[in-house]
C-alpha cells in the first residue's frame, strides 16, 4: 500500500520547495517508493478529521498500513528506517546519520525560523534592522561552523544521508538572502543536495501541484 502524504493544498511558499512536506517528498524519492498526496485547505487543517493525523493542525502527514506520522523529521527517520538509501549499514554511521537529522532541526533550524518571522511580522518596528544583525550574526556563526566542519567534503559524513537532507531542506529557507552566499562551502553544499535527482523530482512534484491549485 502506498503512503499518503498530507500537504497544503496552496503552499504558502508559492511553489519554492520550503514548505515542510518537501524532505518527505524527497526523502520517498530517494528511496524509490511511490506515495499518494492528500491536500488540505488552512480551514481543514484545523478540522476534526486533520487534526486526529496531527494534533497541531500542521502538514505533513503521513499515513501508510494504520500507522499515522507527524513531523517531516520524524516521517523521514521512518523512511529512512525502513528503506535503503538514507542511512548507513555500519551502527555507528547510521548514529551519526541521524545526529545530523537533530542538528539541523534542533541547532540550525530555529534560528533560520526566527529570522523569517521577524521579517514576517516586524520589520516595520523601529528595532527591526538591529535584531535582524543579531539574529544574522548567529546565523553566520552556525553556517562557519557548518563550513568547518564540512571541509573538502562533498556531505556531512562520508555518503549522502538522511541527515544531509534534512540540513540541506532547513538551509535552503536561507536561499533569498545573502546568508548562503557569504559561505560558499555551504552554498555549494546546498547546490549539491539540489542537484539530487530525487530532490528534482519531489521539486518538480510539489511544483506542479502548486501550479494546478493556483491555476498558475
Amino acid at each position: 500500500m502506498e503512503p499518503i502524504v498530507t500537504v497544503f493544498a496552496q503552499s504558502p511558499d508559492r511553489g519554492r520547495g520550503l514548505a515542510r512536506d518537501m524532505q518527505v517528498r524527497w526523502a520517498l524519492e530517494e528511496v524509490g517508493l511511490r506515495y499518494g498526496v492528500r491536500c488540505v485547505t488552512f480551514a481543514e487543517m484545523r478540522g476534526r478529521v486533520h487534526l486526529a493525523r496531527n494534533p497541531f493542525g500542521q502538514i505533513p502527514a503521513y499515513e501508510q498500513e494504520g500507522l499515522v506520522l507527524f513531523e517531516s523529521g520524524a516521517i523521514v527517520l521512518h523512511i529512512a528506517e525502513r528503506h535503503a538509501g538514507l542511512l548507513p549499514g555500519d551502527a555507528d554511521a547510521r548514529s551519526r546519520a541521524k545526529m545530523w537529522m537533530f542538528a539541523a532541526l534542533s541547532t540550525i533550524e530555529p534560528v533560520i525560523v526566527e529570522r523569517s518571522m521577524l521579517i514576517l511580522t516586524e520589520e516595520d518596528e523601529e528595532w527591526f534592522a538591529p535584531r535582524l544583525a543579531l539574529v544574522d550574526a548567529r546565523i553566520r556563526k552556525r553556517l562557519a561552523d557548518l563550513a568547518t566542519h564540512l571541509g573538502s567534503s562533498d556531505w556531512l559524513e562520508k555518503d549522502f544521508s538522511a541527515g544531509d537532507l534534512m540540513m540541506v531542506g532547513v538551509l535552503r529557507r536561507l536561499g533569498e538572502s545573502d546568508l548562503l552566499a557569504d559561505e560558499p562551502r555551504i552554498a555549494a553544499y546546498v547546490a549539491r543536495g539540489e542537484a539530487r535527482p530525487a530532490f528534482q523530482r519531489a521539486f518538480a512534484a510539489q511544483l506542479e501541484l502548486f501550479k494546478s491549485s493556483s491555476g498558475e
